[in-house]
């Protein structure tokens, strides 16, 4: 299984496969050893394993659904105890296996294991509890899960640290050193014996996760010189969150290197159109990645868009206004809807253009001209389904077109929003 995993990661780099055959947040399983006591174990979040005299390391620990699954793998590698886990941020998928190992630790007479993560990830679980009905929901949404059951109940690390901080185990040091990205709460782990970095979702084989449109704040200019910072430690592995390994220097230098200008250009540019006052509108629909980069197989639009990135942007540095005069205190949008509707003749003859637009995209030569007509058919769809949506006719209307987007979506994000839209049409949400 170690040659399956790094082969299709070669395969990969070389876009002999694709992200959309091989998804970074797919379930893939197996086991590789990437070098001399280095496992990986690629599922839904990936998992890091390091031997070491005193036991194992564990970077990462998978989430509920696979922990047992996780275990198992790991204990045909190797049957030392779990000496300590270190949480690369507090991600549900990425911190739920450590109560397996404690079990195994607590039957077998072992020390049980330390859990490390940076100051900020217990805030995180606090936040988590806090707003639990919200998480289910969306997470629910974005996936597709429709029994996908939040969490009440958390492992808090043991230790936390504030900037970074060095651990000797079994004679190997490792390094932890915070970041800021995806989330505020990120740990890198740095193995300089071995040349091994993992990175967290810091890196993902996809477009930086930096703009989901339901989720809390991203940081894209920090998460640049946090790849830019990891550049300079001259790793020959690299170990992500999501996704395959990538091996040797040279194309991990490239992968951090690019992805962090792949950023640095979206907020430049996102910058550019706020310091000139411009509507977030227009900066929507004019900033876009570099184009020698969009098509780097490590940065496909598979799970986020720069389209949201650019969202994120906007409200970190200028809050959550628009600069629509009319949207700073909007009228309901099933007033609005009803209204447009009246004037146009009816709901039913707005959602009548919205599949006509439907039918265009369909027709359409190139991409660009689809997706410009799914957009105005999305606007039409739901504002015919807000103003009447008993009708069936309507509900039907709003299914097909956002059943389309969905499908000519490249997102994780897109697509699972599109998706539940699709299926709230003929349910009694309305």
């Amino acid at each position: 299984m170690a040659d399956d995993v790094l082969e299709l990661a070669d395969k990969l780099w070389r876009g002999e496969v694709t992200t959309a055959d091989v998804h970074p947040v797919g379930h893939l399983g197996g086991l590789a050893e990437v070098t001399d006591g280095v496992a990986f174990v690629p599922t839904f979040a990936n998992v890091s394993a390091i031997d070491t005299d005193d036991g194992l390391l564990l970077v990462d620990t998978g989430s509920a659904v696979v922990a047992q699954l996780i275990h198992e793998e790991l204990r045909r590698w190797n049957d030392k105890r779990l000496h300590t886990a270190i949480y690369s941020h507090g991600h549900i998928d990425h911190v739920f296996g450590v109560p397996v190992w404690e079990a195994e630790s607590k039957a077998n007479g072992w020390a049980a294991p330390v859990v490390y993560a940076h100051e900020h990830l217990p805030r995180r679980f606090d936040r988590y509890i806090l707003t639990n009905g919200y998480n289910e929901i969306i997470n629910r949404r974005q996936f597709g899960v429709d029994n996908l059951v939040w969490p009440t109940e958390y492992r808090y690390p043991d230790e936390t640290y504030v900037d970074d901080h060095h651990l000797t185990i079994g004679g190997l040091d490792i390094e932890l050193v915070h970041e800021k990205g995806e989330t505020d709460d990120a740990t890198v782990t740095w193995i300089p014996e071995r040349r091994v970095l993992c990175c967290g979702d810091l890196f993902i084989w996809a477009s930086p996760n930096a703009g989901n449109p339901q989720k809390v704040q991203r940081f894209p200019q920090e998460w640049a010189a946090a790849l830019r910072r990891m550049i300079e430690l001259k790793p020959e592995y690299l170990l992500p969150g999501h996704g395959l390994p990538v091996v040797g220097e040279a194309r991990v230098h490239q992968a951090l290197d690019e992805t962090a200008y792949y950023l640095e250009s979206i907020v430049e540019q996102t910058l550019a159109f706020m310091n000139s006052g411009a509507r977030l509108d227009e900066a929507l629909h004019a900033v876009s990645p570099p184009a020698e980069l969009a098509e780097r197989p490590y940065l496909k639009p598979v799970y986020d868009e720069p389209e949201f990135i650019v969202r994120n942007i906007w409200r970190l540095y200028g809050g959550w206004w628009d600069g629509n005069p009319a949207s700073l205190k909007p009228s309901p949008d099933k007033v609005l809807a009803g209204e447009l509707a009246d004037l146009s003749g009816g709901a039913s003859v707005l959602a009548d253009r919205a599949l006509a637009l439907a039918d265009l995209a369909k027709e359409a030569p190139e991409r660009r001209e689809a997706d410009a007509a799914l957009r105005l058919a999305g606007h039409l769809a739901e504002m015919a389904w807000l103003a009447s949506p008993d009708d069936s006719g309507i509900q039907a209307a709003k299914q097909a077109v956002f059943s389309l987007r969905a499908e000519h979506a490249t997102s994780t994000m897109a697509q699972g929003v599109f998706r539940w839209a699709a299926r709230e049409s003929s349910s009694d949400q309305g």
